[in-house]
């Protein structure tokens, strides 16, 4: 398969490149070549995919088989890059986000559940659901059911920029006792990158369309589950302390941002955890166990660093100070 990867050098973007290498793929990726150099084994075209005119002169005389898309900014580039590719490519993979669902998401909400407005000529990024939807629409007005768009939900794995699992293993590796959010039985939902990338990847190359919520089962892991996990591959001697979510509602702490991955089991929040993945899952989806997904992270930390966090994200994870304060507050 002759792929064309736009980015390919953080996150979801670095994990498909990298499976598609494993499988034999040739790989081009574009991007700007500010960040980290690309693979040995890709061909890097560095270009600006914001200016219409070097996009349109960097896949000139080019042809690929796929193309896959992480792009998160203004819908309008999606616009832009679509209609360039279009005759260039048979298949256009773009990772979107169930964050496209109206909120609060339902409780097993499938992909009929009602979606936010977007606009495919947007030329502004404030919105994350807007804008997610916008760039949705941008693509099918191109590629049609030549689109799969990956609905993704909480993304964890080896690369993640955005922190959240990151945070938790380096608070773990601290040791004392760490504030655990919850019931340690509260069922997760998430993907790791690399599924999300093998599963695309496969859809690709079988030309498979459509919208899919691509996460796990919910309940594939929990959330003492991963955090037991983290424990046990950082070696620390850290004490989980389970504490309600009306203790951290009072304490004026923020579920997912402050406590990383967590939310609450409730109307607002629980259909986050608890979506009908059954469409993406039926394609061949599959994931891995947390315990696979916790310890790879945990390498890659040991081995690059902790990586420069997202811009255009919240900086994940709860002050040490606000942290002993409810833990004291308990005794």
């Amino acid at each position: 398969m002759r792929l064309l990867v736009l980015g390919g050098t953080h996150f979801v973007g670095r994990a498909v490149v990298e499976t598609a290498l494993a499988r034999g793929a040739e790989v081009t990726t574009l991007n700007r070549g500010v960040s980290r150099p690309a693979e040995a084994a890709v061909t890097s075209i560095i270009a600006d995919r914001t200016d219409p005119e070097a996009l349109r002169r960097a896949v000139d005389g080019r042809e690929w088989d796929a193309v896959i898309d992480t792009w998160s900014g203004a819908p309008r580039v999606l616009r832009d890059s679509c209609g360039l590719l279009a005759d260039r490519a048979g298949h256009y993979g773009y990772v979107s986000s169930r964050s496209v669902y109206r909120w609060p998401m339902p409780l097993g909400g499938d992909e009929q559940a009602p979606l936010v407005d977007g606009d495919p000529d947007a030329d502004d990024s404030d919105d994350y659901a807007v804008t997610k939807r916008g760039g949705e629409l941008a693509v099918l007005r191109e590629f049609g059911d030549r689109a799969l768009l990956a609905r993704a939900g909480l993304v964890l794995g080896p690369y993640e920029n955005v922190g959240r699992l990151p945070w938790w293993l380096r608070r773990i590796e601290r040791g004392g006792r760490v504030l655990a959010p919850g019931d340690p039985g509260r069922p997760l939902q998430y993907i790791d990158a690399r599924d999300l990338a093998g599963w695309m990847l496969t859809a690709a190359e079988r030309g498979v369309g459509g919208a899919f919520n691509a996460v796990s089962h919910s309940g594939h892991t929990t959330m003492g589950e991963l955090l037991e996990a983290a424990v046990k591959v950082t070696g620390s001697e850290a004490e989980l302390v389970w504490v309600a979510p009306e203790v951290l509602d009072e304490a004026g702490i923020s579920p997912w941002t402050e406590l990383p991955i967590w939310l609450p089991d409730d109307a607002e929040y629980g259909g986050m955890h608890d979506s009908d993945v059954s469409a993406a899952h039926n394609t061949g989806l599959s994931c891995r166990p947390i315990q696979e997904t916790v310890s790879d992270t945990w390498a890659w930390l040991q081995a690059e660093g902790d990586p420069l966090l997202r811009p255009d994200r919240p900086r994940p994870g709860l002050d040490p100070a606000k942290e002993r304060q409810v833990l004291d507050g308990l005794a």
